[in-house]
């Protein structure tokens, strides 16, 4: 049956990159391309997929035939739906025509590990039957990304073993960029010392490095890797020297008033470093100087400086300008911020969902939600961006403080269509809110609702809907809730040992 058929019974800030371990991990993965089919199959599992009946009720009977083609774009669509990607690949894997590939294992391994069912996660990888470099590195950023380092580093050591492949010094290299952009710098110098000889020095490993500094707040350590790092005869770039800025900028206090001016001054003397070794400032560099005046909340500055780089023949990129309209937004000068990203479309520079962001979030801090329904709309209709998750995220938070139930209910179920989400931090929002309101029916739903798609819930939000669930009477709701915790920690492995359920004294 062709799928076309079933279309009537279906109910949508700028930081200096070392090696950018989240763009390298896009091209480890295929990316979503337009197909309707998959768009179809993705609405059919995620409007008649029942988590208690096997997969095959939703898709035999609608005689859906799965190309590979088909199977990893319907997969990737269902990136925030686990449990419902999960079922679709083991029916896959029970065809007669096997339609799976490497590519499907990585999205649903990528899938899962990224809400942490990182047992389910290994035991595809056990079974793959060419185990592939790319395999590891998806799961090693999400360990790292899950505070698991010794865990990640495990993996990265296993990857020769269990795969055949010779590590090469891209996959060194985005190990030491994932751990230092995780925060985890003082695991990457370990590794660095202990496999430098194996792999090398040169300045993409010491920019990543002194990123990883400077991104904690170690600055001394930052300038003290760039002169081992001359002392070896390397020459640093543009790159480093802007990663170098940022540590300068981007952390440093800035009130009261003569802190912001010590910070200035110490961007200036790297700017004068940088031209010593005839390295001219780029535009990451002015950003990143941009992004210090809108911290400080220094309207003019940031304007005189962005004036300054035009005069340069710098063009301003998206950050250049979102740091500006960022500044403007959290001075209030809404019409000024208005005016400045007119001017960014008419240059040909699209914004980003940040830009917009910007906006949304001046409108949350005045609780103005005429304002950021007018302009949603309006991001809607231009088609310049679409809104990230980050985006719906901040308007379900003003909406549900406004108790504007219509339009919560209209930005929920357009982030649904998008395919943006929801993820944790969505449906966190969402049952804080709802229990602040005493909605805890409506929070209750949702809670199992997260649970169903495979999203462990936060401590704090167990906590809150259990305590307020017993203080309101609603035992016979509790028991129902803990009843399904249950169901699911006997499934999903060991996610939910923690949660242990105490005696609650009203």
């Amino acid at each position: 049956m062709a799928l076309r058929k079933l279309h009537s019974r279906i109910l949508n800030s700028p930081l200096p990159s070392t090696i950018s371990s989240v763009r390298f991990l896009c091209s480890l993965l295929p990316q979503i391309e337009a197909s309707r089919d998959a768009d179809l199959v993705s609405q059919i599992l995620l409007h008649h997929h029942n988590p208690f009946h096997s997969m095959e009720s939703s898709l035999q009977l609608h005689s859906i035939s799965f190309s590979t083609h088909l199977l990893d774009q319907t997969l990737l669509r269902l990136t925030h739906h686990s449990k419902i990607a999960l079922s679709l690949f083991h029916y896959a894997k029970s065809l007669p025509f096997n339609p799976l590939s490497a590519s499907s294992y990585n999205i649903l391994i990528d899938i899962l590990a990224k809400v942490r069912q990182f047992d389910a996660a290994w035991h595809l990888i056990l079974q793959m039957d060419h185990k592939g470099t790319h395999t590891f590195l998806l799961l090693i950023r999400r360990l790292i990304s899950a505070g698991l380092t010794r865990q990640a580093v495990r993996a990265f050591d296993d990857i020769e073993g269990l795969t055949g492949n010779k590590v090469r010094i891209d996959e060194f290299c985005y190990l030491l960029d994932t751990l230092c952009k995780y925060g985890y710098v003082k695991v990457a110098v370990e590794v660095f010392n202990k496999r430098k000889g194996e792999f090398g020095v040169d300045a993409k490993i010491y920019t990543i490095l002194i990123y990883g500094w400077c991104k904690i707040g170690r600055f001394e350590m930052g300038e003290r890797f760039l002169k081992d790092m001359v002392g070896r005869g390397i020459e640093p770039n543009v790159v480093t020297y802007n990663v170098l800025l940022n540590g300068v900028c981007r952390r440093a206090s800035l009130h009261p008033e003569g802190r912001f001016e010590k910070t200035i001054r110490n961007a200036e003397k790297v700017f004068d470093e940088m031209r010593q070794r005839g390295i001219e400032p780029d535009v990451t560099s002015f950003s990143i100087v941009l992004h210090v005046y809108s911290r400080a909340h220094k309207p003019e500055l940031s304007l005189d400086k962005l004036k300054q780089m035009k005069e340069l023949g710098i063009s301003p990129t998206v950050a250049t300008y979102t740091s500006v309209i960022k500044c403007l937004c959290s001075c209030g000068r809404l019409e000024d911020a208005e005016n400045l990203f007119g001017e960014m479309v008419r240059s040909g520079i699209s914004p980003s969902p940040a830009t917009y962001n910007c906006f949304f979030k001046e409108y949350r801090g005045r609780k103005d939600g005429a304002g950021a329904l007018r302009l949603y709309k309006k991001m809607r209709e231009d088609c310049l961006c679409v809104p990230s998750l980050h985006t719906y995220n901040i308007l379900l938070s003003l909406f549900l403080n406004l108790d504007k139930k219509e339009t919560l209910k209209e930005v929920w179920n357009d982030m649904k269509e998008r395919g943006r989400g929801p993820d944790l931090d969505s449906y966190t929002t969402m049952i804080h809110g709802l229990c602040e309101k005493q909605r805890w029916r409506e929070a209750c739903q949702f809670f199992v609702e997260m649970i169903e798609r495979g999203f462990l819930p936060q401590k704090v939000t167990f906590e809150i809907l259990y305590r307020g669930l017993i203080q309101s009477d609603m035992l016979r709701t509790w028991r129902r809730l803990k009843k399904k915790l249950e169901e699911e920690s006997i499934t999903y492995g060991s996610e939910f040992k923690n949660y242990h359920i105490k005696p609650y004294m009203r």
